[in-house]
């Protein structure tokens, strides 16, 4: 009885368990029939409902299409997002007609797009969007790869509409397939305000040079009429598959910035026409990149010779065929001091003369200037030169004339400053002759003593500039009498001279006797001897 009460449990647990298993499977089985069928329902189509270009109703994917397009307006996103796709939509709207319906396809893509368009009547109109190629078909993404691919989408989106750069895409045949927010913007100021598809080209690119079309990320400078005003860029352009990608970069500070620098090439270049200087500038490679007419005109070289930017040894060895360098005793050595010239220029200031064969004189000024540069300044000198000889000349004549003169002479400044003095003068006094006027009297008084013929003459000295020429007579140094001359001079000088000793009496002859109190005996002889 046992063993029957056993087998029958475990037929019957056997039983259960193949009905708990049927079960199971056939869960599963409606499980997965019910989501294939609610796939099949959130497969919606892209549909949009119009009146008059106003949104009326959009199923769920085609609202979600129209928050991802840029722009502003339901009816100008969805429209400027088609004409990109299908260029004959612009020209399709104003075709349709009663319950017209009219499909587009796009062709030239990988993703083919198709487009109806329904007019409804009452002023509806009803676009359906398609993809023909995955019709009856649902993808399933992950949520973290779409997330991934969506944030991505809105940065590069966001920074392309942010951007001041004009960016577009147009084919082969000119027309404008895609266009930043900066482009849409630009075109509907020029189109004041309104939106027109197919997007204008507001830059001909089929303009552009031969190379450029060869040559990929070439650029090249454009000019764009706005309100009036002009606004330039740098366009540069890409050839990707059969399209033209161009970015155009706003450059209106950079033309700024070179006319800027070109009205200020332009002045200096007025401003060194009408320098007497010889001015010849040198780069950092020693090509000559500027002149001034004076250059011609003084070395008398070609003018096509100067403006073919000829090399710093180039420009020299001109010059030394024309003889306007110093001839030296051979080629080698002339080099070398050319060597040197040019490194002399290039670290700092430099100066040299040129006395040429001819008889005139140059004076030659290196400088450098930022980034290796080099100017050279000619000038000529020549007539300055033969002043400042003719000038040394007379005062050698001068000096010669002073010493050659039997009377001490010494010329003094309105401060008491020794300005000139003779042979004559620094032998009565001394070789070493002290600078101030102070210092010569404490001279005489050392060595003639005082005496009051040497105290009229201090008088004489500390009175004011005298308007007629004073004498009188003093001590000399090696005994007898000194007369002393003072003339007064331009400028408050003063010309101090001191004449021969006077001739002694003859032997035997008495002096003439003086009263007390009365002139000395010394200073009244020669008073008598100079007023006759």
């Amino acid at each position: 009885m046992v063993a029957h009460f056993l087998i029958a449990f475990a037929a019957a647990a056997l039983a259960v368990l193949l009905a708990l298993g049927l079960i199971r499977l056939a869960d599963r089985r409606f499980a997965g029939a019910q989501a294939a069928r609610g796939l099949e329902r959130e497969i919606e189509p892209i549909v949009f409902l119009f009146r008059h270009q106003a949104l009326v109703d959009a199923t769920a994917p085609a609202r979600a299409l129209l928050a991802s397009l840029p722009g502003e307006g339901d009816w100008q996103r969805l429209s400027s997002w088609l004409g990109m796709r299908l260029p004959e939509f612009g020209a399709l709207l104003p075709d349709l007609g009663g319950a017209a319906r009219v499909e587009l396809q796009e062709r030239a893509c990988d993703q083919p797009l198709r487009l109806r368009a329904e007019d409804l009547g009452d002023g509806l109109l009803r676009l359906t969007l398609a993809d023909p190629a995955a019709e009856n078909a649902g993808i399933l993404v992950d949520s973290l790869s779409l997330g991934a691919m969506e944030q991505e989408l809105e940065i590069l989106r966001s920074t392309m509409d942010h951007s001041p750069m004009l960016a577009w895409r147009q084919d082969r045949q000119g027309q404008v397939t895609w266009a930043n927010s900066a482009y849409l913007s630009l075109a509907e100021a020029k189109a004041e305000g309104q939106t027109l598809w197919p997007l204008p080209q507001l830059i001909d690119l089929s303009a552009r040079p031969a190379q450029a079309n060869a040559a990929a990320g070439s650029a090249r400078r454009v000019q764009i009429d706005q309100g009036g005003q002009s606004r330039w860029y740098d366009c540069h352009l890409h050839e990707v598959a059969d399209q033209t990608v161009a970015i155009a970069l706003p450059a209106d500070a950079a033309v700024r910035a070179e006319r800027s620098l070109r009205e200020f090439v332009q002045t200096l270049t007025k401003t060194f026409a009408d320098l007497p200087i010889r001015l010849a500038i040198f780069d950092r490679d020693r090509n000559l990149q500027l002149f001034n007419p004076a250059l011609i005109d003084l070395t008398g070289l070609a003018t096509g010779f100067l403006t073919a930017r000829p090399t710093l040894y180039a420009f020299l060895d001109r010059l030394r065929e024309a003889r306007m360098v110093p001839e030296p005793k051979d080629y080698r050595s002339w080099r070398n001091q050319m060597n040197t010239l040019e490194a002399a220029a290039s670290s700092g200031h430099h100066v040299e003369m040129w006395s040429l064969p001819g008889g005139q004189t140059y004076r030659v000024t290196g400088r450098p200037h930022p980034d290796g540069a080099v100017a050279f300044l000619f000038e000529d000198i020549t007539s300055e030169i033969s002043l400042t000889r003719k000038f040394r000349a007379d005062l050698s004549l001068g000096a010669e004339v002073l010493d050659a003169l039997e009377d001490g002479v010494a010329v003094f400044a309105a401060n008491g400053e020794l300005l000139i003095s003779n042979r004559r003068y620094a032998e009565l006094w001394g070789r070493a002759a002290p600078a101030t006027l102070d210092d010569h009297v404490a001279i005489w008084t050392e060595t003639c003593g005082s005496s009051p013929g040497l105290a009229i003459l201090r008088e004489a000295l500390n009175a004011a500039h005298p308007d007629e020429p004073l004498r009188g007579a003093m001590a000399g140094p090696a005994g007898g009498l000194l007369s002393w001359g003072l003339r007064g001079l331009s400028g408050g000088r003063l010309l101090l001279s001191f004449a021969a000793p006077v001739p002694t009496l003859p032997v035997g002859s008495e002096m003439p006797r003086v009263a007390e109190g009365s002139e000395p005996a010394e200073s009244a002889a020669m008073s008598r001897a100079l007023t006759g």
